[in-house]
Formats: C-alpha cells, structure tokens, sequence
C-alpha cells in the first residue's frame, strides 16, 4: 500500500495480526489548533478507518515519549485519548522490556455505535523513541 503525504505506521505488518497507519493530517479549520488524521488498522479481516480530531495532537508524541524514557517500566497502566474520545490509547510496560499499547478506534459521540481494539507490542526504550519521533513529525507536518 502507498501512501501520500505524511505516515506512520505502527505495528508490524509481518508477523503481526493488526498494525496501523496513521496518515492525511489536516488542519480542517485554518489556523485554528484542531488537527485531524486518519487511523486505519490493518490486517487479516480488518478494515477500519476513521478520522481522529485533536488539539494539536493532544500531546500524542509527548505520551509515547514518556513511555520511551521510563524504559524501565511503571506501575499500571497509563491512557492517553484524543479530544473526541474517537482515539484511545493504553500503555503497559510488561516484563521482558516491551511495552504493549492497546489502541482503541471509537465511534464518535452520539451515536457510539462501533469500537475497534488492537494491540502493537514494541521494545522499550529506542523503539518508543523512534515512535514518539515519527509521531512528532507526522503531527507538525501540517501548517495551519
């Protein structure tokens, strides 16, 4: 699959059941600070996709950063949602130095009709950076 524009993709379309790309970020309003970008997991008998609406990211790039430096791990899970709740995200570091992120793709408010769960396994620690990175330029990719 090609892609225009910016990407990232999250997850490992080999071996992995489901991965995800995140891709066509826009500014719907001008200047204004909401941004948007398509979410669209893949993989066997999965097709979904959805537009996420945030406020400038929401401090998407931030969250995984954290979960890059506390490499070591922390107790519990940690969440990040989107400002619609149409992006979710739950972050666990497990044993054996992966973190785990299950991502939840909502239905927007009211209707709420349908989710979609999948979770992306990553190394800790270089992986996340690298995540959290492409993450922060995908995010400042569009200028309002």
């Amino acid at each position: 699959m090609i892609e225009d524009g910016p990407t990232v993709h999250v997850g490992d379309p080999g071996p992995r059941p489901v991965h995800l790309l995140l891709s066509e970020p826009a500014r719907p309003f001008g200047k204004d600070p909401a941004l948007d970008f398509l979410v669209k997991p893949r993989g066997p008998r999965v097709s979904v996709e959805t537009r996420v609406r945030t406020w400038d990211g929401d401090g998407l790039d931030a969250f995984l950063a954290t979960l890059a430096e506390d490499f070591r791990g922390g107790e519990g899970a940690r969440a990040w949602h989107s400002l619609e709740h149409d992006l979710t995200i739950s972050a666990e570091h497990r044993s054996g130095g992966h973190v785990h992120l299950t991502w939840g793709i909502h239905d927007r408010p009211p209707a709420e009709e349908w989710r979609f769960e999948t979770t992306t396994v990553h190394a800790a620690g270089e992986e996340m950076r690298t995540l959290a990175a492409e993450v922060r330029t995908f995010l400042a990719s569009v200028v309002g």
